[in-house]
């Protein structure tokens, strides 16, 4: 019983630190450029030089978190569900 409360407890305390986080700052550091916007490349001496920018984020470096995501989503639907007028005959 208290391995079962104690994961219970771990798990929402994990749930909540997300969502805040996701409250706080809803743009994460892209996966693919690590942040950059672009990827880097090297000549043929083997200097650093600038690549393609980066088709996932789109040159910005920021892509939006999975819990914002699904927050924004949520949000769409509920507000296009409940801001449609009632017909005139129904209560």
């Amino acid at each position: 019983m208290t391995f079962t409360l104690l994961a219970i407890t771990l798990l929402l305390g994990v749930t909540l630190c997300y969502v805040a986080v996701c409250a706080a700052s809803p743009f994460g550091n892209c996966r693919k450029c690590r942040g950059m916007g672009h990827q880097l490349k090297t000549n043929r001496k083997g200097q650093l030089k600038r690549g393609k920018d980066c088709r996932r984020c789109h040159a910005t470096g920021k892509r939006i978190r999975v819990g914002r995501w699904l927050y924004n989503r949520w949000a769409r639907i509920y507000r296009a569900g409940t801001d449609t007028p009632r017909p005139e005959g129904s209560r």
